[in-house]
């Protein structure tokens, strides 16, 4: 019979000749390799082929399935909003810095409308990130059936799926951590200690996406001073390397210092659950079982193998740096996906040994379970992509699984609304009337379909929209989207609620039921009021 790979059941390997041993007889011979030593976790030193062809397919046909149903459903609150921002160029936004906003403008402009346009980087960056899987295994001398199972584990996580159907900071910040991750295992692996430039030139890049690869090189950091080797600590090109991430780095913290750090403010609120994908500390490890899917035996035997393993004793630093993530998301009450970027190592590490445990007793048994985990990860997919027709979405219970789902439906016809309770205002009172949002996902879904509705400039005080205002003195009239009376009173001398919104697909997303009101006669110029709408989160 074959494995879950398509290889030989139970079989040992054969190795040639001057070939690196793979599995666990690489394991028994590795370990009596000094701890720490440059290629101690491999026979020799050496590597094993790469596997070009089931890695490189796992890619290109999650690629392939993540722009086949890119254009379902609709934008999603983020990606309106990082449409907006790439109207704004700068170097930093209260909640980001600029690669993602950067993106959206550029993809918009090659083809505006068009959601397979905008969210194919995210494709191309989810297919990276199964190759980076398949390279991290075979770094760590997973022969070729290992690399396969480690890419095809990533390709089926819904973390790789969710964050790849959209453009999000997500979509970009988990193949930064892999490349990262990728070249410090090959340094600590070969000690070629001039590796550190990519690392910092990697890192520096995804700085450009999300702060939180600054996360990754401070754990590895610890992990080294804990575990070792703390060679690299001797090294010019440790520091060289961080020289370059820090440079890369100073545009986006100017910003955020001239600016009075709003990001704080913002993680704050996170932490505090304002945000819809917040969650409580204690599910930070646990959600990663949902994250990862049935596949979790594999990367919590990878785990253990940098963290006990003698043949990965020279990179049990990465092991302990996976302990330090997973503590200080918790303690600063980060998402669980915070956590995601790490998973990429230790399915790689895990992947091997997983092998060996279907191979040690010829068992059918222990390759249809291995087979089944995979498979029925796969299956998930439903929860992930927009499968099911978003006139019975409402019918299913994706939308509680899978926050993000409801966030992509509706929005046409939310603008729709908007702009009919607009078009009913006496002409005099149009012409001074703006669009305000109490969120960036309502202004963002405005300034993409309100001019084609004849809707006039949307505003919010919500992360980035806040600092793309005031609205004119000229607009003595907002048509208020999403507040409750009582925020608007003492602004509103005259408030009239004029609609409720309703995606007509029944689907309880944020917006769903969200009054709409028609605020005029206010009580205050505009940058009086501007600064008392203010909201980061």
């Amino acid at each position: 019979m074959t494995n879950a790979i398509g290889g030989p059941a139970g079989r040992p390997e054969i190795v040639a000749a001057g070939q690196p041993e793979t599995g666990a007889a690489a394991e028994t011979r590795a370990g009596r390799g000094g701890a720490g030593q440059p290629g101690a976790g491999l026979a020799d030193g050496g590597l094993p082929g790469f596997a070009w062809r089931p890695v490189c397919g796992a890619a290109l046909a999650l690629a392939a399935l993540l722009v086949a149903f890119s254009a379902r459903y609709g934008y999603h609150r983020d990606e309106l909003y990082f449409l907006a921002a790439g109207h704004h160029l700068a170097w930093g936004y209260p909640d980001q810095p600029p690669l993602v906003p950067l993106l959206a403008r550029a993809m918009s402009a090659l083809a505006p409308m068009s959601l397979v346009v905008l969210r194919l980087p995210s494709a191309v960056a989810s297919a990276a990130l199964v190759v980076l899987t398949g390279l991290i295994a075979r770094e760590l001398g997973g022969e070729r059936r290992a690399q396969a199972l480690a890419a095809a584990c990533v390709a089926v996580a819904p973390l790789t799926i969710g964050a790849g159907h959209l453009l999000s900071t997500t979509t970009f910040d988990l193949p930064a951590w892999a490349l990262a991750g990728w070249l410090i295992i090959a340094i600590l692996r070969t000690g070629n200690d001039r590796l550190w430039l990519g690392v910092g030139l990697v890192t520096g890049i995804g700085l450009f996406d999300s702060d939180l690869i600054a996360f990754l090189l401070l754990a590895v950091v610890v992990g080294l001073a804990i575990a070792g080797p703390r060679r690299p600590f001797g090294s010019i090109w440790l520091y060289a390397g961080g020289v370059i991430a820090a440079a890369m780095w100073v545009p986006y913290l100017a910003w955020q210092a001239s600016h009075g750090w709003p990001e704080l403010a913002i993680a704050r609120s996170i932490a505090s659950g304002g945000s819809g994908t917040s969650a409580p500390r204690w599910e930070i490890l646990p959600f990663q079982l949902v994250l990862l899917g049935l596949v979790a035996p594999v990367w919590v035997a990878g785990l253990v193998r940098l963290l006990r393993g003698d043949a990965l004793r020279w990179c049990r630093a990465l092991g302990v740096a996976f302990i330090v993530l997973l503590i200080v998301f918790t303690v600063t009450g980060g998402k669980p996906y915070y956590l995601g970027g790490m998973f990429t190592v230790v399915l790689a590490a895990g992947a091997q040994p997983t092998l060996d445990w279907v191979r040690r007793r010829r068992s059918r048994r222990r390759a249809g379970l291995l087979t089944a985990a995979v498979l029925l990860t796969l299956a998930e997919i439903p929860v992930t992509l927009p499968l099911v027709p978003v006139a019975d979405l409402h019918k299913t219970p994706i939308v509680a699984l899978n926050y993000d789902a409801g966030e992509t439906v509706g929005w046409p016809a939310y603008v729709g609304e908007i702009a009919a309770v607009y078009r009913s205002l006496p002409a005099g009172q149009r012409s001074a009337a703006i669009v305000l949002g109490s969120n960036y996902g309502e202004a963002g879904a405005v300034a993409h379909y309100g001019p084609a509705d004849g809707l006039p400039a949307a505003y919010s005080g919500h992360n980035g929209f806040w600092y793309w205002g005031p609205p004119p003195a000229s607009a003595r009239t907002a048509i208020a989207v999403g507040f409750g009376r009582a925020q608007l009173t003492p602004f509103c001398g005259n408030l009239r609620l004029a609609a409720h919104l309703d995606n007509h697909v029944g689907v309880q997303d944020d917006e769903q039921g969200a009054p709409v009101w028609v605020c005029s006669a206010l009580r205050a110029p505009w940058t009086r009021i501007w600064p008392r709408l203010r909201s980061l989160g």
